[in-house]
């Protein structure tokens, strides 16, 4: 007897669930997927007419008379674009939670791009609720105070943004962890490359609400907020390339009282030549640099990048030159002077030549050589230049109107890393090494890739310096990954009409050059745990002499650049972990360095 096959009704609805469930859900992340994507635009958009309205209410001469109207239209304009971004925001990440998009991007592989889109979206709808608000409302706040009270108080006062701006760069920090562990590699090209662009702006918002957390904590005190502050400000002449930037030169004793800036005295080094400090910066830092006796001899006192050393030898030369202590050191060069002119507008000299944005560098390290020969001349025409531009500067912070200008021409001045700050005081140093105005050498681990020259040769021809570097992350190793970090140097240098004191050759080589051929001791820094299987220069094998410095493997070559000449030396090593794009350090030389970093497969995801 046949058995018949009854189909209860209840088994019916669950076969046709089962077959219509995935489709459902498949079209209702496609849905939704999509209405993110036009949710993560329009934020996009509001966030960059935001931040050209931040930037034309920072332009000089926005806030003063009929501008106070203006600008609380402008301040009310920009909480509008704020609150819209941070609502588009939200609306993405509602689109894509629940379960179909939990589900959908629990998959192995087939997964990647909806946990990225979640993650995203979700990294959004925090960043636009937790991390813009403070620092955009800052900016009018900033201003007003300055238009009310003046700069120096505006300053000071931002002391009071301090709580804000440290819980802003706390979350900051964990949107972009959180986005660091997305999936880097999928089987939809457009996720990936959405995922690398966002990582992209998160690192310098990150970065930079970092920075804006530091200064409002230390700023204020440094500025003499609770009692007056007195400093070493070395001007560093980057045509004789030092690892800091350049050979310190012209100095001068800066003081701060209440937000109010003034300076006691300008110099030259040769009031610090032939001078002894004793400065015990560890064993680490003898066993590199000893042999150069940074104590003794001030061309070589900032042969290291970690500025935080440098500053501690020249306190220790001002107090062995005036028994004074100080309370900090900070170093500028003529491209910092250059980029603060541009909003200042230009110094006059005593002998009426202007010092310009356009020509405060070719102008303090290239022509003047060329117009004294006299050494004690061109010495005082450095000192004069410095305190031109310093005075103009210390005037251009008393008017209200160029206060935001002058701040944005320090974010261009920060980024470039031309301004570096130390303090004697533990716990400003500890913030400020944090961020980068320290100027520091960071000690954690990572990929990490710095090239670093310091001029061997005495000679003044790094104005014709140019750098580039390579870093190319290779195959996956039981060890870590194969890394190949490949170094140009070039001197453009020409052959003839240049003054003698730029190309003379201090360094007195047992073999023959010509006029502009240079020498740098070449530094690479890698990441901590790296090790060096080989390098080539010019196609040549040679043999490196390895180093540490702050826990990085150090890796130095003695190097002679003939003028009108290139040469490439390549580093083949191995890093522990290098899975994500390096830490670049950055030395502020004339020309800035060219960086290529390339990007491979994660060794694992």
């Amino acid at each position: 007897m046949r058995r018949r096959i009854i189909h209860r009704p209840t088994t019916r609805k669950a076969l046709l669930a089962a077959a219509v469930l995935p489709s459902a859900a498949g079209a209702w992340i496609v849905v939704t997927g999509g209405l993110a994507v036009a949710e993560l635009r329009a934020a996009q958009h509001d966030l960059g007419a935001l931040r050209e309205s931040l930037a034309a209410s920072a332009s000089p001469g926005s806030g003063s008379g009929p501008g106070v109207a203006a600008g609380s239209s402008a301040e009310s304009d920009q909480e509008r674009l704020l609150r819209s971004a941070a609502a588009h925001a939200a609306r993405a990440h509602d689109l894509t939670t629940g379960p179909a998009w939990y589900t959908a991007a629990q998959l192995p592989f087939l997964g990647r791009p909806f946990e990225t889109g979640r993650g995203i979206a979700l990294a959004s709808d925090r960043l636009a609720r937790d991390v813009m608000p403070p620092l955009v409302r800052a900016v009018p706040r900033l201003s007003a105070g300055a238009q009310a009270k003046g700069v120096a108080d505006a300053l000071v006062g931002l002391e009071g943004e301090a709580p804000a701006f440290e819980r802003a760069a706390r979350v900051a920090a964990e949107v972009r962890e959180d986005v660091a562990r997305l999936p880097r590699s999928s089987w939809l090209p457009a996720s990936d490359r959405g995922r690398a662009q966002f990582s992209d702006q998160l690192d310098r918002l990150a970065t930079g609400t970092r920075d804006a957390a530091v200064a409002a904590r230390v700023m204020p005190s440094m500025l003499g907020a609770h009692g007056p502050r007195r400093y070493f400000l070395a001007f560093q002449n980057t045509a004789e390339a030092r690892g800091t930037g350049g050979l310190p030169g012209a100095f001068a004793v800066l003081r701060a009282d209440r937000g109010r800036l003034s300076f006691e005295r300008f110099g030259n080094n040769t009031e610090l030549d032939g001078l002894r400090t004793e400065v015990n910066l560890g064993a680490e830092f003898a066993d590199r640099y000893g042999s150069n006796e940074p104590g003794s001899a001030w061309a070589n006192s900032n042969m290291s990048p970690h500025f935080p050393y440098a500053a501690h030898i020249w306190a220790g030369y001002w107090r062995a030159r005036t028994g004074q202590h100080v309370d900090g050191a900070i170093a500028v060069d003529p491209g910092t002077l250059g980029l603060l002119l541009r909003v200042t507008g230009p110094a006059r000299l005593p002998d009426g030549t202007e010092l310009t944005a356009d020509n405060a560098t070719d102008l303090t390290e290239r022509t003047s050589y060329a117009t004294y020969s006299d050494t004690a001349e061109r010495k005082a025409f450095f000192v004069e230049a410095a305190r031109a531009a310093a005075e103009r500067l210390m005037g251009a912070i008393e008017d209200p109107k160029l206060l935001p200008a002058l701040l944005g021409a320090l974010r261009d001045v920060q980024r470039e890393g031309r301004v570096q700050v130390w303090s004697a005081d533990a716990d400003e140093e500890r913030l400020l090494m944090s961020g980068a105005f320290g100027g520091a050498v960071p000690d954690s681990p990572g990929p990490f890739a710095g090239l670093v020259v310091n001029n061997a040769a005495g000679t003044k021809l790094d104005y014709y310096l140019d750098r580039s570097l390579v870093w190319a992350p290779g195959a996956c190793t039981d060890g870590g990954r194969s890394v190949t970090a490949t170094v140009t140097l070039t001197n453009r240098a020409p052959a003839s009409g240049l003054p003698e004191y730029v190309t003379q050759r201090v360094d007195a080589p047992p073999y023959r050059t010509l006029p502009g051929d240079n020498r740098l001791l070449v530094d690479y820094y890698a990441g901590q745990g790296a090790t060096l299987e080989g390098a080539t220069l010019d196609g040549r094998r040679i043999e490196l002499i390895p180093g540490v410095e702050r826990g990085h493997p150090v890796y130095t070559l003695d190097l002679e650049l003939p003028r009108q000449s290139s040469r490439t030396l390549v580093l083949h090593l191995r890093e522990p972990d290098a899975d994500r794009p390096p830490t670049i350090l950055r030395q502020a030389l004339v020309t800035p360095l060219r960086t290529t970093v390339k990007h491979a497969s994660p060794c694992r995801d």
